[in-house]
Formats: C-alpha cells, sequence, structure tokens
C-alpha cells in the first residue's frame, strides 16, 4: 500500500469512529428514554403520534430516539429481545443510508427492525430484500409481532403469490421480499396494460440483507420477462457431436485463464469440413459458427455437478457464489439449448424477450438505500462507486475469539484430500461439530464417500437437495455433527453451539466451538470470509482452515503451480510466503472483476437510461395523466411494448459482435452506444405511426372486445427467469483485463520462486 492510500486509509478510519462514536452516543440516549414503566396502551399511542408527526413532515431524524426506544421495549415484550448497544449503533447507520458490515450471529435482522419502522412512519412503504424466500417469510414471522403491536403492517411476498396477494405484501408499511422477486414484480408492472394489474407502489426506502451478495456478486443479473414459448426441435444434437470431434491444442484454445474458448484455424476447418460448409466465417454461416462456438463451450467449459446438475430431466445450473441450484436461472438462449443437446435433453425455445432489468439498475430504482452485511471491508471501493455507499464496520457485542489458523497447502489433491479426512477423522472423535465448505457438488460427493469409507457419517448440503438446507444448517453445531457444504450453503441461518441446547453448547464449547473447514479459495476473500464467519458468532470459540492443493482451479488458472519445483509430497508446503501470494491474487482478481464490471456497465447503463425514458412515458399513459381517450391509451402501450422489444432484441445482436470493432480500431463501447441511439431515436415514430393506423381501424371503439379482437393484449403467458451474464461477458473486457493481470502475476512471482518461463 503506497503512502497516499495509506493516508487516506487512515482517513477513513478516523472518520469511522468519530461516526461510532456519535452513534454510541444516540445509542445510550436511546437506552435511558426507559419505557419499562408505560402500559402497552400509551406504547401504541406514542407510535401513533410518531406516524402523525412523520406525515406531517416532521424530518425523521427528530423522530429516531422515541422511535428506536419504542422498538426497543416492544421487541423485549413481544419477543423477548432486547437489542445490545450495537445492534441500535447498526440501526442509526442503517438509517443515514450506510452500509454496515455486522458479524454473523450479530442480530442483523433486529437491527433492520428499527430503521424499516423509522422510515415506514412516512406510511410510504419499506422493503427490507433477503437472498431467498424462506429467509422473507421467516424474517416477517419473527419480527411481525413488533410491527403490529406498534400499529404498522407487515408482509411478507413469496414466489407463486397471486396478483392480489402480492398487491397486499406491497401496500404493507414494511416488505419482506427477495431482491430477485420485487425486480420480477417490477418488469411484470412495466408490460401491464392495466393500473390495476400492477402490485409495486412507488419506491421509498430499502434495506438489503446480505447486501456483498445482491449488490456486488449478482449486481449484474439480468431479470427477465419473455412471451412464453412452446418447446422447440432440438437440432442441437448435430453441433454437440461436431464438438466432441474436436480436440483441445488440435482444434481450440482457451484464453489465458479457461473462460473462452475459440476455433484456431486447423479446428475452423475441421468444422467445415464435419458440417459440409464453406468458410464459417462468411456472414451467410454466421448461425453455424454461432451454434458451434455455444456447443464447444459446454462441451470445453461447463462441467456437470460443478457448474449445473441434471435432475428430472432438466438441466439446472448452480450459482457461483453459493453453491445452490440457481431456481429459474438460464444461460442465454444459444447456451442453454447447446447444454440440453450435450446432455441429449430437449430444448425450450426462449420466447420473445419483453422486459430485462439487471439487479444493480433495479436496486438504483429506490431513492433511499442502505445494506447489512457480515462481508463488506473488502469490497468499500467498490460499494461507494457503484452505489455512492459507504460501509461502517460495527464493532461486535463481545470480542471475537475464533482462531483462523493459515492455509495449509499440499501439492497435489491426493495430498490435500488425505490430510482433509485425517484432519476431520482426528477431530470428530473428540465430538467437536465440523462444517466443511467445498468448491462443488462434486467435491461435496466426493468428500462424502471418503468420510463414509473413514467411518465418518456427516450430513452434505448442496444442491441436490437444497430444500433441506435450513434444517441441515440449523443442526451444524451440535456435538459430533459433521456437515459438509457447498460455499455458502445455509446463508442467513444462524449456527448456534449446541444446536441450541444450553448444555450441549457448554460442551462444544470446551471442545474449541465450531471447527469450519475450507477445501479451496475463492477469487474473492469476501467469500472465504462468509465461511469462516459462521465459527465464533457471539464471542463463542471456534476456528476455521483453509486446505488448498496446488491443482486447485485457481492455482491452475494463474500458474501457480508452476512457480513451485517442489516434488510431490504429502506433507503440506511450508513456504509462508506462498500462503502472501494466494492472498494478493485474490486482491488482485477482485480488483480486476471490478474493472470488468465497470466497462461491461458502459454497455448496460445506455439501455437502461433509455428504459426509464420510455417506461415514464408509459406509466404517464397507464396512469391515464397524457391521453383522454381509454382506446389510444391501449393502442399507445401496446405499441410502446412492442417496439421496446424490437429494440432489446436488436440490442441483443449488436451485442453479441460489437467487440469485433476493436479489430477495425474502432472503439466498441462508442460503436455500441452510436448503434442503439440511432435504433432507440426511431421508436417514436413507429409508435406513433402504428397507433395512427390503428386507431383508424378501430374507428373510435372503446370496447375492451373489439381490442381483443384486433390483438390489442398482454401475451397470453409469459414467464420470468435470470440468464448467468458471466457467459456473455464482453470477450475483449475479460480477455484484455485478464492478459494485464497475467503479466502482473508474472513480475510477482519471478522473483520469489526464480521462475524461467510461466
Amino acid at each position: 500500500m503506497n503512502i497516499a492510500a495509506k493516508l487516506m486509509q487512515k482517513f477513513k478510519d478516523l472518520d469511522t469512529q468519530k461516526k461510532l462514536k456519535v452513534y454510541r452516543d444516540k445509542a445510550e440516549l436511546i437506552r435511558k428514554r426507559n419505557l419499562e414503566a408505560w402500559d402497552d396502551q400509551r406504547l401504541q399511542e406514542e407510535s401513533l403520534r410518531l406516524q402523525k408527526e412523520a406525515k406531517s413532515g416532521t424530518p425523521l431524524d427528530e423522530l429516531l430516539i422515541d422511535a428506536y426506544a419504542l422498538v426497543c421495549e416492544a421487541a423485549k415484550r413481544k419477543l423477548g429481545l432486547l437489542p445490545y448497544d450495537v445492534q441500535i449503533m447498526a440501526a442509526i447507520a442503517l438509517h443515514e443510508r450506510f452500509l454496515i458490515e455486522q458479524h454473523t450471529g450479530e442480530g442483523k435482522t433486529l437491527s433492520a427492525v428499527m430503521p424499516a419502522y423509522l422510515n415506514a412512519l412516512t406510511g410510504e412503504g419499506v422493503h427490507v430484500l433477503t437472498f431467498n424466500d424462506y429467509l422473507a417469510n421467516r424474517d416477517a414471522e419473527w419480527m411481525g409481532p413488533i410491527y403490529r403491536f406498534l400499529g404498522l403492517t407487515v408482509n411478507p411476498v413469496q414466489a407463486g403469490m397471486s396478483l392480489s396477494e402480492k398487491r397486499e405484501a406491497y401496500a404493507a408499511d414494511i416488505t419482506y421480499v427477495t431482491a430477485k422477486e420485487a425486480g420480477f414484480d417490477y418488469l411484470r408492472d412495466t408490460i401491464a396494460l392495466n393500473e390495476a394489474d400492477t402490485v409495486h407502489r412507488p419506491f421509498h426506502y430499502v434495506i438489503v440483507d446480505e447486501a456483498d451478495s445482491l449488490l456486488l456478486d449478482e449486481a449484474r443479473v439480468p431479470l427477465v420477462i419473455a412471451g412464453e414459448s412452446g418447446s422447440s426441435i432440438n437440432d442441437g444434437i448435430r453441433f454437440a457431436e461436431v464438438a466432441r470431434l474436436l480436440e483441445q491444442v488440435e482444434h481450440y484454445d482457451f484464453d489465458e485463464f479457461q473462460r473462452n474458448v475459440y476455433l484456431n484455424e486447423a479446428g475452423s476447418a475441421k468444422a467445415e469440413s464435419l458440417l459440409g460448409c464453406d468458410n464459417l466465417y462468411e456472414s451467410h454461416n454466421s448461425y453455424l459458427l454461432s451454434s458451434l462456438n455455444c456447443a464447444l463451450h459446454v462441451e470445453s467449459l461447463l462441467k456437470k455437478d460443478v457448474d449445473y446438475i441434471v435432475r428430472d430431466g432438466k438441466i439446472e445450473l448452480i450459482e457461483e457464489y453459493t453453491g445452490r441450484v440457481a431456481e429459474n436461472r438460464y444461460l442465454p438462449d444459444g447456451l442453454q439449448a447447446a447444454l440440453a443437446a450435450k446432455e441429449g435433453l430437449q430444448s425450450t425455445a426462449g420466447g420473445k424477450v419483453l422486459g430485462t432489468i439487471t439487479l444493480q439498475h433495479f436496486l438504483s430504482l429506490y431513492p433511499n438505500i442502505c445494506g447489512m452485511t457480515a462481508t463488506a471491508h473488502a469490497s468499500a471501493m467498490e460499494f461507494e462507486d457503484i452505489y455512492a455507499l459507504q460501509v461502517v464496520q460495527i464493532p461486535p457485542n463481545r470480542p471475537n475469539i475464533r482462531i483462523d489458523h493459515p492455509h495449509r497447502i499440499y501439492t497435489h489433491k491426493e495430498a490435500k484430500l488425505k490430510s482433509l479426512v485425517q484432519e476431520i477423522s482426528s477431530v470428530h472423535t473428540t465430538g467437536r461439530p465440523i462444517l466443511i465448505g467445498t468448491s462443488s457438488v462434486e467435491e461435496s460427493d466426493m468428500l462424502a464417500e471418503a468420510l463414509a469409507v473413514a467411518d465418518v457419517p456427516c450430513h452434505v448440503l448442496n444442491a441436490k437437495n437444497d430444500a433441506e438446507e435450513a434444517e441441515i444448517i440449523a443442526k451444524a453445531g451440535e456435538i459430533g455433527a459433521v456437515t459438509v457444504s457447498t460455499n455458502m450453503a445455509g446463508r442467513g441461518v444462524d449456527i448456534r453451539l449446541g444446536g441450541g441446547n444450553p448444555t450441549q453448547a457448554e460442551v462444544v464449547a470446551k471442545l474449541g466451538g465450531l471447527y469450519v473447514i475450507g477445501t479451496h479459495v475463492n477469487e474473492s476473500v469476501r467469500i472465504d470470509d462468509q465461511l469462516r464467519g459462521r465459527s465464533g458468532r457471539q464471542g463463542d470459540p471456534g476456528a476455521s482452515v483453509f486446505f488448498v492443493s496446488l491443482e486447485d482451479e485457481l492455482m491452475l488458472r494463474f500458474g501457480i503451480n508452476k512457480a513451485i519445483r517442489s516434488p510431490r509430497q504429502d506433507e503440506a508446503l511450508e513456504e509462508p510466503v506462498l500462503r502472501n501470494k494466494i492472498a494478493h491474487i485474490q486482491r488482485v482478481i477482485m480488483g480486476q472483476n471490478f474493472h470488468i464490471r465497470q466497462e461491461l456497465n458502459c454497455y448496460s447503463d445506455m439501455v437502461e437510461d433509455q428504459r426509464r425514458i420510455l417506461y415514464e412515458e408509459r406509466l404517464g399513459i397507464l396512469k391515464g395523466e397524457k391521453l383522454m381517450s381509454p382506446s389510444e391509451q391501449r393502442v399507445r402501450l401496446f405499441y410502446i411494448d412492442e417496439f421496446w422489444a424490437d429494440h432489446l432484441a436488436y440490442v441483443s445482436y449488436i451485442r453479441e459482435g460489437i467487440h469485433l470493432e476493436s479489430l477495425a480500431s474502432r472503439n466498441p463501447i462508442d460503436e455500441f452506444h452510436a448503434q442503439i441511439t440511432q435504433a432507440y431515436e426511431q421508436i417514436p415514430a413507429k409508435v406513433n405511426s402504428e397507433s395512427a393506423n390503428m386507431l383508424v381501424r378501430l374507428g373510435g371503439w372503446n370496447d375492451p372486445a373489439k381490442w381483443e379482437e384486433f390483438g390489442l393484449k398482454s401475451p397470453t403467458s409469459t414467464r420470468t427467469y435470470i440468464i448467468n451474464d458471466q457467459y456473455i461477458q464482453n470477450k475483449r473486457s475479460s480477455w484484455t483485463a485478464m492478459t494485464v493481470f497475467a503479466f502482473g502475476i508474472r513480475k510477482i512471482l519471478k522473483p520469489v520462486f526464480k521462475l524461467s518461463k510461466f
């Protein structure tokens, strides 16, 4: 870290300490507002007074101390929970629109109730965005008695609810919902032809739980609403067979870090021969080339039980950051069809895309946003750059006494597995509970089999049985429990020593608490920290360690295995510098991914700007603010949707090949902006023209039956899904950033390990 960076960090640390001092002082004032002597009626009358004050325009900052004191007393009476001072401090920071880092087990759920209550007093609504449906329902039910006692309404939104149920849930003062479901509901609202068919009201204030995952890891995930389509005849088998006949090196190459695959000259010639076509790169063969590239990608880069599983005859993708099945998630249409062909399954056509929005853009629709997570500090710069959110680290209620052991690094996978099983077996004999985080479904199953051979019974939590997740995780702290899990499975569910049994908890504490073992390091140190954080909650004893092999995917991708000249050995390597280099690589990757996301945003931001301008126009028409005539309203809404869908298809087409502009010494981003701007500017004229023609045909009829007759209706059915954006990232961005990174890694490792060639 250079001098300027150190000074900046020192300044930020001082600023944080000042904030925490202010928060402590306010927490003390809240404590002094002792409402213990008040009866229930008086507390409820006080809540009613605060609502009247807020709705009359009194600044919420002036009501904070009274409101938080009220929530603290209500929580004690209704749930038996008295918030800690640090929870109150976190709640103040959330109201002030900060992103708080609060350690696992410190009670983020209760911390969120205070700012949610305060900001709901205005009657404008508060959303608490959770990680999954289970947590949305659990938190709404768990915290609901506090809100209802104080005269506010609270409801969860769940996938599969009816339109009226969702409308009621979003009309509540506080709504618990997943970010994805709220986003999908917003997309459905954007194509509604009647205001009565919308469910959202104007956005006001949002608290984002597990903020690092939603705001960073999945921020660029595009949510999609499309017209439903039936099954298509799958001709992908042909391309899958061709892809299997191509050999690595001889016919195709990977980029430096195996993120993309490319046909070489010999591969193109062989493919042309197998497909019976002329030059693949001629424009009339674009479909063949695109289909073959998709087939080659899924054949060489997507691995079963790592990237996806096959269950009940369907492809189910696995979330990169959680190890869970990614519900309702698909690859872009060409890749999804190719993957189905690879597995010999029927593919489904994608249907016409009617609307799309990334989670990042959806969350930016809220005028007031704050968030909470256990791991934010490592990505503080990115939070500030993208969302203008500053990170505040909240101290723990009790000091963290977890022991984080140095990585144990082995030369090869077999040695790592052998040592891993020995370690688990040895610790298990003492009765100490163990949680093992693995890199994939495949690895979790393999480890479970190895443990079975060693007579160590274990629970396996991976994408194949995610429905049992909460129950399995809740028992992970029991005496003798061995839980094998993928990545962050069980996130949001507390692991209590002894499974919550006080007698068992005392025994487990004496054994050293929960022992967390990682079988690999992740690209992001935040993900590693999430796993570590499952142990040592609320001052509990605990420990963590990561087992790493030089043959692990991350080590191979960045050539660390080539940097070590040690012969294969069963014992762990002892070079401390190697641990430092692994940590450095993680930091560099996070930085590179940040810059890649910045460049990719340059593509999606303009499309989102166009969508918002058009949607503002559409919303005025939907609400009847711009037209008197119902038929004109229906016609204009229909054609706005029609031409926006066409525009999205065109944007997707341009986006697919825009990186080729760099070959002609043109800036792809500038060219992309120019082309989609020109296309967008034609939409109003098209809408006006087609609307005028249709209104003439309607002859002034305002009869809905006539509208139906002329096809002016919503799609008969729609489906919502998520695109795995990592597979359509701009190749130029990925290639350029990763190549720069590779040279950086060479410079780092060469002096240390005396590399001759890397």
